[in-house]
């Protein structure tokens, strides 16, 4: 309120005073040490500045871009567990069946798969088991043509779908729900949402036959029923702790009993599950 009542004059040359006062600070300290509520009074007000006077302050656009990647990443990433626990020999060729049955199977998607039966495994062991058994983390080609071949002779009459995810601002994470047709590549972005679900999908599934208007009678194929039950029911991900979207924290994982794959999609995703 005591700087309304002042002049402009008095307000401009305490402005000009300040700007040598930092030039002088910054002659002497190249790299000062903010706190983080210094950071989130001088992300706030830089918003306030002409966009030729930011790229000159301390804290400049990509430092701010800089902070929110570390916030981003320290919501999301699961945190590590202190020490390195022995890993059976049950787990060990566990580990080693999943890489050999999924060669495009990355460590992280492994590890998702193996809380889901009821181990936590660090991915870098499941890293260090693969080396030593030969099995290295480059993506191998599938040996079975016949997925390829579907999609080469199928392209006209098929739509792929998928989601992507994107953090924003507040540290929330968003799903996107987009649809290809495989023979044009023309993309179709359905719509966006915090928790997808089955019926959010169907719904989207059927405004997408909607815009397709007349064409929809070309397409024969979608498979979205499908992906829509493996993706909210089974699929871990790595934002949700190795979780899928519909986990029940309430629910016990048995960690005995033999473990059977389950091929969805025509055998191009794979499930695993115990007997029950």
């Amino acid at each position: 309120m005591a700087l309304l009542a002042r002049s402009s004059a008095s307000k401009d040359a305490e402005i000009l005073v300040l700007r040598h006062e930092v030039a002088v600070l910054r002659r002497q300290v190249r790299s000062p040490k903010l706190t983080w509520p210094d950071r989130a009074v001088l992300a706030a007000l830089s918003r306030r500045l002409p966009t030729r006077l930011r790229a000159s302050r301390i804290v400049t656009p990509a430092t701010l871009l800089g902070w929110h990647r570390r916030l981003s990443t320290k919501k999301w990433t699961y945190p590590n567990q202190p020490g390195r626990p022995p890993v059976s020999d049950e787990t060990r060729d566990l580990v080693v069946r999943l890489a050999r049955e999924n060669p495009r199977w990355g460590h992280r998607r492994i590890q998702g798969e193996l809380l889901g039966l009821g181990h936590w495994v660090g991915a870098g062991t499941i890293r260090r088991i693969l080396a030593a058994t030969g099995l290295g983390p480059a993506p191998r080609p599938r040996a079975d043509p016949t997925w390829r071949t579907f999609l080469k002779t199928q392209a006209d009459g098929l739509l792929a779908t998928d989601f992507f995810h994107i953090d924003t601002i507040g540290l929330r994470r968003l799903y996107v729900l987009f649809v290809m047709e495989v023979a044009t590549r023309r993309v179709h972005i359905l719509a966006v949402t915090e928790h997808p679900s089955g019926q959010w999908v169907n719904q989207q599934a059927r405004n997408l036959i909607a815009d397709l208007g007349d064409r929809v009678g070309v397409f024969r194929h979608l498979m979205l029923a499908s992906y829509a039950r493996h993706f909210n029911n089974h699929r871990p991900h790595q934002g949700r702790q190795q979780r899928p979207p519909n986990h029940d924290p309430t629910a016990a994982i048995a960690t005995n009993g033999p473990i059977h794959r389950h091929q969805i999609l025509g055998g191009v995703i794979n499930e695993y599950r115990r007997a029950t």
